[in-house]
């Protein structure tokens, strides 16, 4: 198989564009662990062996069966390999998200991320919002971001960035401190988040879509190959709908980042081929005229 060649910056970095998220690596429902765990470790051993050089995780999947599992198998890590996490959320004791977001939490997360997954520095840092809730987080944004960028002038972390954050709140954090890659919903089944990613443009930052694919609001998977447009452009380049959907998603800015999860290792290979799959000026304008579906940002 083909390993990834398009690369592109992220902070002071140089990625592949396209890295895996980490996420289904845990048990159902993001809690405990996987249900084959022999896969899960297939999947990261496999994911390297093709050049993935940025994979995405968070304390509370598991809680921390996934960071765990990946320092199980991928210490010491490679030289190359960027490793991003999340701070502001929790699961509860009853496995349900609750915000964590106050300094003292979001340093004791960045602490336990060093632990689980052997780390001096971990390479990206990303602030979530809306984590339990959509009101109004009463920390004040100034606060959260200070606590990151004192662990970053501590070398407990080197970039910092934003996940489901609006134009508005990563026009703000940019006052406080360079802001290396937004994390938000987006993909060609939604693109509410349109102006994130013009402002993303307009200051060089990478953007990392989650829910590429749509969600269980948009339809997912399915909704894209029903389509006519997408499954018309997927039958010329030999590939998936979904495959046509991610490879939209690497046209429409060249510093979008793909971080597609999954815990097995054939749909890891089919994610990592769309680097393969280059559109054409008359691919794209078909496919941006695909009516989006929308759908929630969290």
């Amino acid at each position: 198989m083909t390993t990834i060649t398009r690369t592109s910056p992220l902070g002071g970095r140089i990625v592949r564009r396209i890295g895996f998220g980490a996420m289904q690596l845990a048990g159902p429902w993001v809690l405990g662990p996987p249900k084959d765990p022999a896969a899960a470790r297939a999947v990261l051993r496999r994911a390297v062996e093709l050049d993935v050089d940025h994979i995405d995780t968070a304390q509370p999947y598991g809680p921390d069966v996934v960071n765990e599992l990946i320092a199980e198998v991928l210490h010491p890590y490679p030289d190359d390999l960027v490793i991003a996490t999340k701070v502001g959320g929790a699961r509860d004791g009853e496995g349900g998200w609750v915000r964590a977001s106050r300094p003292e939490q979001l340093r004791a997360t960045v602490e336990q991320d060093l632990r689980t997954l052997r780390l001096e520095r971990i390479d990206l840092v990303n602030m979530r919002f809306g984590v339990g809730g959509a009101e109004p987080d009463p920390v004040p944004l100034a606060e959260q971001l200070g606590v990151l960028t004192d662990l970053r002038d501590e070398g407990k972390l080197d970039l910092i960035g934003l996940s489901t954050a609006s134009a508005d709140v990563v026009r703000a954090a940019l006052e406080i401190t360079p802001i290396a890659a937004v994390q938000n919903a987006f993909g060609i089944a939604n693109r509410t988040d349109e102006p994130v990613v013009d402002l993303c443009r307009e200051h060089g930052i990478a953007y990392v879509p989650y829910y590429p694919l749509g969600s269980a609001f948009t339809g997912g998977p399915k909704a894209l190959a029903a389509d006519p447009v997408i499954a018309s452009v997927a039958a010329k380049h030999h590939a998936s709908a979904s495959q046509t959907a991610l490879a939209w998603l690497l046209a429409h800015y060249d510093r979008m980042l793909l971080i597609p999860g999954t815990s097995s290792v054939a749909h890891l290979e089919e994610n990592l081929a769309v680097d393969r799959i280059h559109l054409d000026d008359e691919d794209l304008t078909a496919l941006d005229h695909v009516t989006p579906v929308g759908g929630p940002s969290l």
